[in-house]
């Protein structure tokens, strides 16, 4: 009797187990990345015998780790992407914007398919530095990634959203693209007056659309190419591969799996514990314990959520309990979130330093001392703010206690000065000291903290794949955009005008600080400096700016931007880990926006401070 035939798997079936396979391969890429740099350490630094291929190995697998990432991205909705607008609409017309906005994201995949082929196929005859391997092997993780992309859009659109509404959005994506190549020859000829329609009109319909950030600077520079310009869109995918094979973004990821270790263990609780009972029986203590914590724990994760997440459940109870309203708490955790992006590791000072070729180092030495600057604004406000702070029966801690606590938050302590002094005295890099401090972060977990299960730590390996894939797809997208934006003449005319301002370099850095405020708003920060970094940084090198003071200027704006209400993301996650509705917090989080704008226009203003 024959065996009956295997079943078809259903879309959903197959979606699953292509999902489940990309995840194993990112997660042994990621281990494969940190045990291959920290090998790469110990030969150079214990046995004086540097290993050559060792980066080049990293680099190629860093490709894959963000294309791969940015597929479970795309299947775990995790791209960035603005809602604000989306969310106003009622059901039904939100179902049709959301078909809309997947026809858009298919449309994009679509066009770079090919290019994307073809840019593999040319890089063939490229050969690796070290091993003399094809560079095909490298860059054909961005034709794979988008081809998995586009894969999971169908599968996913398919299942979950209505034919009429995927009908009508696939309908007015043709119709735009029908029109636009109708009128190509006379969109050519008009010039950078194009700009505005390509890189403003559809750019900015898609971001209100709900179109995945990393898209919609996708969809402005391919648009603009392919309608006005003779240029093949393989120039998109070199733009692309550019942007996103700095070897220092391969901290990137490792920093990511730090912030992930310091939450599994309660290594950052252990810092919270230890300067509450420090600083808690003083005036304000609690509000203290608040900024210092996320000063400190941010020197570890690098990321804003993750140190948000962190401090406040370990301090908004018993802050609760000594009087202070959710509504104060909420924006001081918002904006003590914002003071600390600065401090090392900042994956943001990573990307931009990638981005625009400024020292890594230099950065992680500034960002410590900026940050101590708006610490400083919000620890001035908060002792006001308390001025008549109930403090009958609080109690200082018994030395006891704080010496018990002192003695189990010591490692986690020791880890953000480590990271600072490797890399401050030019011991380790930002790429190699990463590898260094996850591994630290695991022994001391595992021994002195509790540990971590093979089942979380495979979870954590594939949340560090996937937001480093929304990370790096945003960075290959705003460098070709950017790239697009300075071909077309505009910086040029840009340049000529801001060089001229009254004023000069000071008045340059007040435009600065109010596109970042904006932009920051809008496009959720880090994407923000990624569109206008390679635009900015050439004017202010005209006008004589530091890269490293400018840089400071950049992301302090660019975070104070991002927990600006009724727009900037930060500030809604920020409300949904305090449990608090943004309505409540609006009023009070303006005067913290306030002291940190004030420490912003002070370090503009003092370029030493940034240049210690």
């Amino acid at each position: 009797m024959n065996a009956p035939a295997p079943a078809t798997p259903s879309p959903k079936g197959l979606a699953a187990w292509l999902l489940g396979t990309l995840e194993a391969l990112a997660a042994l890429l990621m281990v494969a990345i940190v045990l291959l740099l920290f090998g790469g350490v110990v030969s150079r630094y214990v046995f004086a015998m540097p290993v050559v291929w060792i980066d080049e190995v990293a680099s190629v697998a860093f490709i894959w780790v963000g294309m791969l990432g940015a597929t479970i991205a795309m299947a775990r909705n995790e791209h960035l992407r603005l809602n604000l607008m989306v969310d106003l609409l009622p059901a039904r017309a939100r179902e049709y914007v959301h078909g809309f906005s997947l026809a858009a994201m298919a449309a994009l995949l679509l066009a770079l398919i090919w290019p994307a082929y073809l840019y593999t196929r040319e890089e063939w005859i490229i050969q690796t530095p070290a091993l003399s391997i094809p560079n095909s092997f490298k860059v054909g993780a961005i034709a794979f990634g988008f081809a998995a992309m586009l894969l999971l859009i169908v599968v996913y659109a398919g299942r979950t959203v209505r034919r009429p509404a995927l009908a009508a959005g696939a309908l007015v994506v043709a119709a735009v693209v029908s029109i636009c190549w109708l009128l190509a020859p006379q969109l050519a000829q008009i010039g950078t007056a194009s700009i505005p329609l390509f890189l403003g009109g559809f750019t900015v319909l898609c971001l209100l659309a709900g179109v995945p950030i990393a898209f919609c600077f996708g969809i402005g520079a391919v648009s603009l190419l392919a309608f006005t310009t003779s240029m093949p869109l393989m120039v998109v995918i070199g733009r692309m591969d550019e942007g996103m094979s700095s070897l220092v973004l391969i901290s990137v990821p490792i920093f990511v799996l730090l912030g992930c270790v310091l939450d599994a263990t309660g290594m950052g609780k252990a810092i919270v514990d230890f300067l509450a009972s420090l600083l808690g029986h003083v005036k304000a203590g609690m509000s203290y314990v608040l900024l210092g914590s996320l000063f400190i724990v941010s020197g570890i994760s690098g990321s804003k959520v993750s140190d948000m997440a962190t401090v406040a459940p370990a301090l908004f109870p018993e802050m609760k309990r000594r009087g202070h309203q959710p509504r104060e708490m909420v924006a001081l955790l918002a904006t003590g979130a914002a003071m600390a992006d600065t401090v090392p590791p900042s994956i943001v000072l990573i990307v931009l330093g990638a981005a625009v070729g400024v020292s890594i180092a230099g950065l992680f030495q500034a960002g410590f001392v900026v940050a101590m600057v708006l610490l400083a604004t919000l620890l001035l406000l908060a002792r006001w703010k308390a001025r008549h702070e109930d403090m009958a029966g609080i109690r200082r801690t018994p030395r006891e206690r704080v010496v018990r606590f002192a003695l189990v938050a010591t490692p986690a302590l020791i880890l953000p000065f480590l990271i600072r002094a490797l890399v401050g005295e030019g011991i380790a890099t930002a790429t190699e000291v990463s590898t260094v401090a996850v591994l630290y972060a695991l022994l001391i977990g595992q021994w002195l903290y509790g540990g971590i299960s093979p089942r979380t730590f495979y979870r954590m390996l594939v949340d560090s794949a996937s937001l480093t894939g929304a990370v790096l797809l945003i960075l290959g997208a705003a460098s070709a955009m950017a790239w697009t934006i300075t071909q077309s003449g505009v910086v040029q005319q840009l340049s000529g005008f801001l060089t001229t301002l009254p004023g000069g370099a000071f008045t340059f850095m007040l435009v600065t600080i109010a596109a970042f405020l904006i932009l920051g708003c809008l496009l959720e920060g880090l994407p923000a400096v990624l569109l206008l970094a390679p635009i900015m940084y050439p004017i202010a090198r005209k006008l004589g700016i530091n890269d490293i003071h400018y840089s400071m200027v950049v992301v302090c704006a660019m975070n104070v931007g991002l927990m600006m209400p009724p727009i900037g993301v930060g500030f809604y996650i920020a409300c949904r880990i305090g449990d608090v509705k943004p309505d409540e917090v609006i009023r009070p989080i303006w005067s913290y926006l306030a002291a940190l704008l004030i420490g912003v226009l002070i370090i503009a203003a003092v370029p030493a401070i940034s240049l210690v």
